[in-house]
């Protein structure tokens, strides 16, 4: 068996991208093999706006129905892989659409939504954001509104929040948690990435970690495939290898405009050049061997190469993933 068809076989999952989605990106997906990818409906949005964006995906979904279907449960992601298709699950990168409501949990949940992260870099009214100096954790309302993804199956993402918060939401949560897309902090000294004490304790609870593409977060477009595959293989001597998937962070399509909306939504007149090096600066050069999300089958060969078996390059690329979300996605 040649490395593609072994991949083609695979179920594969991406944990995380943000594009400006049309035929010719989703015509990537299925390039790519992949199975499912969570998308990201909100930034900074309020409830309102998050609905007009729900259904542009609604029409997406109509016009594009021979190579997309939504994703609503695992069952839904094995439903696409035997179709042919690549299944859509909704997600939120900030808590923002719920605005102070708990009862938007459900209402969001019942739409579709079954992934929120519960900050986008900054304090949000659940908790702090990787980039705030002050981290007082979850808030009250946030204790809350855990309780309440809980309860419905909607599964709790800190890729952007800081340290405590994020491990006060692993100790508050009763269901296991994700960061869908980072990376460890001892492979690249970036501010989103994570550190060693927080991922061993997400491992330990059942929580799953992403591995990031996003150049800010691999320490440039240089980094070749084997270090990026190598940093898969170190981490899993560390967690395990049920408790490790693929999230790139891969954005296709958008313009310079909204990037500074990424970066600053309305909370800010400055440009916050997050990441990147230098303020108001532009997208970053992807790496060579993962340009669009038709690369996917260089990380299968990558892995390979590096020795994993086939089996666990099966749980890496989408396996574990699966599991995951068959839990995660059903009520409590």
């Amino acid at each position: 068996m040649t490395d593609r068809s072994f991949h083609d076989d695979l179920i594969v999952i991406d944990a995380l991208e943000a594009s400006n989605w049309d035929r010719e990106l989703l015509e990537e997906l299925c390039a790519g093999g992949v199975t499912a990818v969570h998308i990201t409906l909100v930034f900074w949005e309020d409830a309102r706006t998050t609905l007009d964006n729900i259904g542009r995906w609604h029409r997406l979904f109509e016009n594009h129905d021979d190579i997309i279907m939504p994703v609503r449960s695992a069952a839904d992601i094995e439903e696409a892989k035997w179709l042919g298709k690549t299944g859509i699950i909704f997600g939120f990168q900030n808590c923002s659409p719920i605005e102070d409501d708990l009862a938007l949990v459900q209402v969001f949940h019942e739409l579709g939504v079954r992934i929120i992260q519960l900050t986008y870099n900054n304090q949000s009214l659940i908790g702090a954001g990787c980039y705030e100096k002050v981290d007082a954790g979850i808030s009250r309302f946030g204790r809350e509104v855990i309780k309440e993804m809980n309860r419905v199956g909607m599964l709790i993402d800190m890729s952007h929040s800081a340290e405590l918060t994020s491990l006060q939401a692993i100790e508050i949560s009763e269901r296991p948690i994700t960061i869908t897309h980072a990376n460890p902090l001892s492979f690249h000294k970036g501010i989103r990435n994570k550190s060693d004490d927080l991922l061993k304790a997400l491992a330990e609870s059942g929580g799953m970690l992403g591995f990031s593409t996003y150049p800010f977060h691999i320490g440039g477009s240089d980094t070749t495939l084997d270090a990026f595959c190598g940093m898969i293989a170190d981490t899993v001597e560390k967690l395990g290898i049920d408790h490790v998937g693929i999230g790139t962070d891969m954005c296709r399509k958008l313009s310079s405009g909204y990037l500074d909306w990424m970066r600053s939504g309305r909370w800010s007149k400055e440009i916050d050049s997050g990441e990147a090096k230098t303020a108001g600066g532009g997208w970053p050069d992807w790496p060579t061997w993962f340009q669009t999300p038709a690369d996917f089958p260089n990380i299968t060969r990558g892995l390979l190469d590096k020795g994993f078996s086939q089996a666990d390059t099966a749980k890496i690329m989408g396996g574990n993933w699966l599991a995951f979300f068959r839990d995660g996605f059903g009520p409590s």
